[in-house]
């Protein structure tokens, strides 16, 4: 089993993943490509204190860049939306 950080790489915070997060309790995360639903699930309860209810993943394919001539693509990357439990939330945010 991998450490919980290497798991979870960074939440994503965006105005489409704060707006699922209000309504329907989704939050969005970028994970270690390698991880699977059970790893990224035992991470966020046991770095946020929290029950998920699901976890639903895809891989996010890297767009092509360019720069002058010559073209690069960046890399792939995975991207996991979890559902807590009804009246769980996380908060990215806190201040005391």
């Amino acid at each position: 089993m991998r450490n919980l950080y290497e798991v979870i790489v960074r939440p994503i915070i965006s105005e489409k993943s704060t707006a699922l997060a209000e309504v329907a309790g989704k939050y969005a995360f970028e994970v270690a490509v390698q991880a699977n639903k059970n790893e990224i699930k035992d991470a966020v309860q046991k770095l946020f204190n929290v029950k998920v209810r699901q976890v639903r993943t895809l891989v996010m394919h890297g767009k092509v860049k360019r720069l002058a001539r010559f073209e690069t693509k960046r890399p792939n990357w995975k991207k996991a939306v979890v559902t807590l439990a009804e009246g769980q939330k996380i908060d990215f945010f806190q201040t005391k």
